[in-house]
């Protein structure tokens, strides 16, 4: 093959290739407080994930012998390059706050056996610290290392019983998209705002969809163009799952010392 034939690799602003992930670091027990936390960052954006244990359920589910999990996103006001007024002071919940919540809250869920969990809930906090895309893809892939902890929290308090197995499965997410014709994983802001299509995927560590939200800003997408998004977002998602998976595994190695 000569020179002048050999394929090129995509470079990004960032000095990415098309099917890199931003730096991807997660500071587990970041609130003292809280019975699990994590800080993560993808990239320049940080969410703080924090997971409540409350050892009983929502009056609607009393006598059922299940848990509950749910969540809540927020931004604070200078998480982007603009200050935006508190949605408290507000006195309403914006439309994407809700939906970003809810779509945190069933990813979690997708990977809990509630009737491991036993009657008790755990709320998740996701605060976002700073904002450069991917802020909802960040705070399910922290949310779950939170969640993780908290259960062992309560494993330890003898809330939840010694050989129940509450997690059934990881669970991550990751944004990808088309830009200039060519797919791309883990988009940042400059990315996001140019995108032909965008996508965001969440996936079990199994490789299961969990959630696809996929959109054309542009010209419509076919199906090749779908099927390599979705292989992309996969194979960032597997990546995700190591990560998660040496910092709970660190974590566990830290408490046997």
């Amino acid at each position: 093959m000569t020179e002048a034939s050999e394929p090129t690799t995509l470079i990004r602003a960032d000095g990415r290739t098309a099917d890199q992930l931003r730096e991807v670091t997660i500071e587990r027990g970041w609130s003292e407080h809280a019975e699990g936390s994590a800080l993560i960052s993808f990239g320049k954006t940080k969410v703080l994930c924090t997971a409540s244990f409350t050892n009983g359920v929502p009056r609607w589910m009393n006598g059922k012998g299940k848990g509950w999990v749910t969540a809540e996103y927020s931004m604070l006001p200078r998480a982007t390059n603009t200050r935006n007024d508190r949605e408290a002071v507000k006195g309403r919940i914006g439309g994407r706050t809700h939906e970003i919540s809810r779509l945190i809250g069933r990813s979690l869920r997708a990977v809990v056996d509630m009737k491991g969990l036993g009657e008790n809930t755990i709320q998740i906090d996701c605060d976002v610290l700073q904002a450069d895309g991917g802020t909802r893809t960040a705070a399910i892939t922290g949310a779950y290392v939170a969640l993780a902890d908290a259960i062992e929290w309560a494993r330890g308090k003898k809330f939840v019983g010694q050989r129940a197995q509450p997690l059934i499965d990881t669970v991550s997410a990751v944004s990808v998209g088309i830009i200039d014709g060519t797919p791309m994983l883990d988009l940042a802001y400059v990315e996001d705002v140019r995108a032909e299509t965008d996508m965001n995927v969440v996936a079990t560590g199994r490789g299961l969809f969990v959630e696809v939200q996929g959109t054309a800003e542009g010209a419509p997408f076919d199906r090749r163009e779908l099927d390599a998004l979705l292989d992309l977002a996969l194979a960032g998602t597997a990546e995700l799952t190591l990560i998660q998976q040496r910092v709970l595994a660190a974590a566990v190695a830290a408490a046997g010392e």
